[in-house]
């Protein structure tokens, strides 16, 4: 026998073999339908009996084979049906004539044969036969499986006539010999009448029968036979025969202890009789006995068929663990043959199958060992194929799961051997496909991003490479690319720089013709192939959200703040829903992004590969509102480290986005990246709200950019600043053009200004402005400009400035004037506000490049369109950076009279401190011209000021706290009041002023009698000593005038303070 049964278990040992075979040409399809109904009738109840016959079908099967009947009877052909297709009485004769030649190949062994014929109708298919069924359809055959249990019920017969004529024989001490194909030439010529002789046959004959009784469900007299046939043939070394009795006994009491069967087909078998039932508590009882045979109960040829009394006496059946045994010593035996090779395979496929049942798994594979080790025929691949699948099979049923992989492999490269004509790449795809299991490999990427690696990563790599070539000689590219980018994926810690190069280079080959994709892949058997997206090409190692910009985060408008805030629990802290609150904090975001504005999030990556990688289609995978990605491309250098890449969308609907990954395409491979997937990633949360859409505004100056960088101390960001450089005292107009760049209406506009990082003293408004000629522009349309002007107007204080005006003593005396800090005097009563200056540090004579600096910033706050109904505005900043340089200063201030008694003259000694010719104006007075470092003195007619109105000091002191505090306040309005009338903003000539306006620039006070006389007294008196003062006044102005003028001549060039002053530069 050459060709082993795999499938073969010890219960087949209890079933007649039935071959079912077409003849002439059957469609193949109506072949298998019939063939299925027909080996459905598996087992059949015997009439009028206890007994079972088990029935197993095989479509194929070799005739030399057939020659090992007598051996073991399961393997001989007892039964023959046969299918054909005949549509015309015409052929029927070659048909019938088909089927006798069909027996002929069985030859002897047949107990009884069958044909179907369908399509065949008329006079023939009308004749009653029992070896034929005419049959008009392959659909209209509805008793067939009555035809088979009565094709059974007739094997049955011939089986039990067997059986009984060989238990019964006849012939006296002439027992015929029973051998194996290959025994028969060894049996010539021996001597026939020797009592060596006669036991071998008596042994053999013995065990034939216990086949034939096992057949015939008699199990009990099997057990007996197959016992009585080891006795007979251990005493004459028959070891073939002896290791077939041995086997034949295991098999009997595998089938008393599992009935269910060791096929794998758990309930296939039916549980045996009667008999059987009341002994089913001792079935695996230990230690049992082998049968004590008695002697006397032997008839003379050593047959007895009666065996009951055998039976009661007896112990018949093994133990699991002699089985075990009994199987081991018959291996062993049928080991000495080199023709009985087979035989010994199927064996010990057997027994591991039973071993498998009782799990004993080391000693199964000790069994399994011994089968990969025996040598057969050269066998061809499809047999090699099918030997190291059951090989695989039945380690698998052991738990040696790697083991079965091994042998799964070899079996998948056998299908793609060289000597094959045409390889069959789809059964190897599908073999390496079931090994994965047994090394620890999955085609689910997930499956590798949790925990440590398991498994061999070297045989796993190797594997998958064979699934590469396998598919890609398939035909399926598709399927190529998935294996290769999952090797890539999950086992890229495990590649070596090379192998990293090579493994791209293929995957880039394969996907210029099919690129990589995010479906899954669907196999002929129903299988899905995952995705696998490249999420270590890059490896990701944070996720931030990023607010947008300063000047277009939206603000909430504080009035209606406290509206839409909605008050979930009455208790400032609550410990039951603190947790649910701390995960909200993790996952949203504080900040809000802006319907149809560019939204971005920074990624923290870097390449693990010793290449550059480039990366393209670069996006965000969103959530809950609809959101438009803009890809990026970005080449990463090889093992860059950490790397910033950011990727920007803009959400075109509003509500709450959430970012759930990313997109890529890597060397043609698109992949689909989910933060949730993704292992070891830190993000700041990945939920943001989305409000509706808010205009967007731009702001262009007639002004440079400064180059100042302003720090406000709030800690607000400058959107941009400009600057400009100005005199003191000088005006000029900043022009801001505002233009909507977004997509909505600008409707609102607010503009504040605030002074920063500044200590001067401002006089005046530094930044004025008309909102109303701006607003009357609106809405403004998107794409539209308008128009805002600001002007800029500085005055600043530049006196008490000992760097700026060298001090020197003055000893010149004034009758009414008041010496100010100039190049002639120091001040008399310095300002408050004036730090005490060290002389060693004070500036050297003619230094006036002395400049001081004001900054400011100027805030839009600006809103429209939907936003502005949710009530959301946006606010833009503008700084300001402007220095000013001192002009002019007023050195000295003195007071003349005039004609009329309500009015003087009020002198001011001008300098120049520029570097430019100026032109200085005042009220009802000719223009006066100053060259550069020059100083020049002017009058202006000024009225005086009567300050009775303002309140005296109150009797009781009720109104304020004490005369002193009086006293400020009277001061404090007397010094707005000159200003008002004097427009004189100069912090040096205001202190001044505020003295000469007690003495010289004031009202005589009248003190109003009962009677005119005394009033006319006193005004005339009044007027005689303002006479006399005068006089004696112009004389000594003269005077001073004249020393003065000396003086100036000799000192150039010193400022100290200024006064407001119209300049003309030539």
């Amino acid at each position: 026998m050459s060709v082993p049964d795999y499938m073969q278990c010890a219960e087949d040992h209890q079933t007649l073999l039935v071959v079912v075979q077409p003849i002439g040409i059957v469609p193949e399809e109506s072949f298998f339908r019939i063939y299925k109904r027909i080996s459905a009738v598996s087992q059949v109840n015997v009439r009028d009996s206890q007994r079972v016959l088990y029935i197993r079908y095989r479509h194929h099967y070799p005739p030399e084979n057939n020659e090992w009947g007598d051996f073991q009877t399961h393997r001989k052909v007892v039964g023959l049906i046969t299918i054909t297709d005949c549509s015309s009485a015409k052929d029927w004769p070659q048909t019938f004539e088909k089927f006798h030649l069909q027996k002929e190949m069985y030859g002897s062994s047949l107990y009884d044969s069958r044909l179907f014929v369908f399509g065949l109708q008329g006079e023939i298919a009308e004749q009653p036969r029992t070896d034929v069924a005419f049959y008009p359809s392959y659909d209209e055959c509805e008793t067939v499986e009555k035809r088979i249990e009565d094709f059974i019920e007739s094997l049955f017969i011939v089986l039990e006539c067997k059986r009984l004529d060989r238990a019964t024989d006849k012939s006296g001490d002439k027992i015929p010999l029973l051998c194996v194909p290959f025994e028969k030439k060894d049996f010539v010529g021996l001597d026939t009448d020797s009592r060596h002789y006669k036991k071998r046959c008596q042994g053999r004959m013995r065990k034939h029968v216990g086949d034939l009784c096992l057949q015939a469900g008699m199990l009990q007299d099997s057990l007996v036979h197959y016992h009585m046939a080891v006795e007979l043939l251990r005493s004459v070394n028959d070891f073939l025969w002896l290791g077939a009795a041995l086997e034949g006994l295991c098999s009997a009491s595998v089938i008393y202890h599992y009935p269910g069967g060791t096929g794998g087909k758990v309930g296939s078998r039916r549980a045996q009789g009667g008999s059987l039932s009341a002994e089913a508590g001792n079935r695996h009882r230990p230690g049992a006995q082998e049968v004590l045979i008695d002697p006397g109960a032997l008839t003379s040829n050593g047959i007895n068929a009666d065996t009951s009394a055998e039976i009661g006496r007896a112990k018949n059946c093994l133990s699991p663990e002699d089985i075990i045994d009994k199987y081991k010593e018959a291996i062993s035996y049928y080991g000495k043959y080199k023709n009985a090779g087979v035989i010994e395979l199927e064996a010990c496929v057997k027994a591991v199958r039973v071993l498998a049942i009782q799990k004993k798994s080391m000693e199964a594979s000790e069994f399994l060992q011994n089968a990969v080790y025996i040598n057969l025929r050269q066998l061809s691949e499809e047999e090699k194929i099918q030997r190291y699948s059951i090989l695989s099979e039945l380690y698998e049923r052991i738990g040696f799961h790697r083991k079965s992989a091994f042998f799964k492999r070899i079996a998948a490269m056998q299908c793609a051997a060289p000597s094959i004509p045409e390889p069959g790449w789809r059964a190897c795809y599908k073999l390496l496909l079931e090994t994965l299991p047994g090394y620890s490999l999955s085609l689910d990427p997930k499956d590798f991003s949790k925990g440590t690696h398991r498994g061999w990563a070297a045989v796993q790599m190797r594997l998958l490479h064979e699934l590469v070539y396998a598919s890609r000689r398939m035909g399926n590219p598709a399927l190529s690319v998935r294996h290769l980018s999952f090797l890539l994926q999950t086992m890229l810690d495990f590649l070596s720089d090379q192998e990293k190069k090579d493994v791209t280079q293929s995957l880039e080959n394969y996907t210029a013709k099919c690129p990589g994709t995010m479906e899954f892949i669907t196999l002929p058997d129903g299988l899905k192939l995952p995705p696998v997206p490249f999420t270590k090409l890059p490896i990701v190692r944070s996720v931030k959200l990023l607010n947008l910009p300063t000047s277009l985060r939206p603000h909430k408008i504080k009035s209606l703040l406290g509206q839409n805030v909605s008050t979930k629990s009455p208790f400032i802290y609550s410990p039951i829903i603190a947790h649910s609150r701390g995960e909200e904090r993790t996952k949203k975001i504080d900040f809000q992004w802006v319907q149809g504005d560019v939204c971005e999030v920074q990624l923290m990556v870097y390449n693990p590969m010793p290449f550059e990688l480039r990366v393209e289609n670069m996006g965000l995978l969103t959530a809950g509102v609809e959101f438009e990605s803009l890809p990026a491309a970005l080449s990463l250098p090889a093992e860059s480290g950490l790397y910033p890449v950011t990727l920007v969308g803009v959400p075109q609907t509003t509500g709450q986005i959430t970012i759930n990954g990313y997109h890529t395409s890597v060397f043609g491979v698109f992949s689909d990246c989910l933060l949730d997937n993704l292992p070891g990633v830190k993000t700041n949360g990945c939920t943001v709200e989305v409000i509706p859409a808010l205009p967007r505004l731009q702001i262009s100056t007639s002004l440079p950019r400064s180059a100042h960088t302003l720090q406000p101390s709030s800690g607000d960001e400058i959107s941009t600043s400009v600057s400009v450089q100005l005199y003191n005292g000088e005006t000029q107009q900043l022009i801001i053009k505002l233009e909507n760049i977004g997509t909505e209406p600008l409707e609102t506009l607010e503009v504040t200004a605030k002074t920063v990082n500044t200590k001067e003293k401002l006089y005046g408004d530094f930044l004025s402005w008309k909102l109303e000629d701006t607003l009357s522009q609106f809405p403004l349309k998107p794409g539209k400009i308008a128009t805002f002007v600001v002007n800029i107007k500085v005055k600043l204080d530049f006196s008490c400035q000992e760097n700026l005006l060298q001090d020197l003593n003055d000893d010149g005396i004034s009758v009414s004037g008041l010496p100010l800090s100039s190049p002639f005097r120091q001040v008399v009563k310095p300002r408050v506000e004036a730090k005490p200056v060290n002389p060693q540090e004070s500036s050297k004579g003619g230094d006036f490049s002395h400049v001081k600096t004001l900054e400011a910033i100027l805030y839009f706050k600006y809103s429209g369109g939907p936003g502005h109904v949710e009530g959301y505005y946006r606010s833009l900043s503008l700084g300001l950076h402007v220095e000013v340089e001192p002009s002019v200063f007023f050195t000295r201030v003195s007071t003349l009279p005039a004609t009329s008694t309500r009015q003087c003259h009020l002198l001011l000694d001008v300098f120049n401190s520029t570097e430019h010719e100026l032109t200085i104006s005042a009220r009802n007075n000719e223009d006066l011209i100053l060259h550069a470092g020059e100083c020049q003195r002017m009058a202006i007619q000024v009225d005086k000021f009567n300050f009775e109105s303002f309140p005296e000091s109150p009797a009781d002191g009720t109104q304020y706290a004490n005369a002193k505090q009086l006293e400020e306040e009277r001061q404090q309005a007397k010094g707005l009041e000159i200003n008002s009338k004097l427009d004189i903003w100069e912090a040096s000539v205001e202190g001044v002023l505020n003295q000469l306006v007690l003495e010289h620039l004031q009202l005589a006070p009248l003190q109003w009698g009962e009677n005119s006389f005394k009033f006319s007294f006193i005004l005339l008196s009044h007027s005689v000593i303002s006479f006399i003062l005068h006089s004696s006044f112009l004389i000594l102005l003269l005077l001073k005038v004249i020393a003065l003028n000396l003086i100036w001549h000799v000192i150039e060039g010193r400022t100290n303070n200024t006064i407001e002053c119209s300049v003309y530069q030539n």
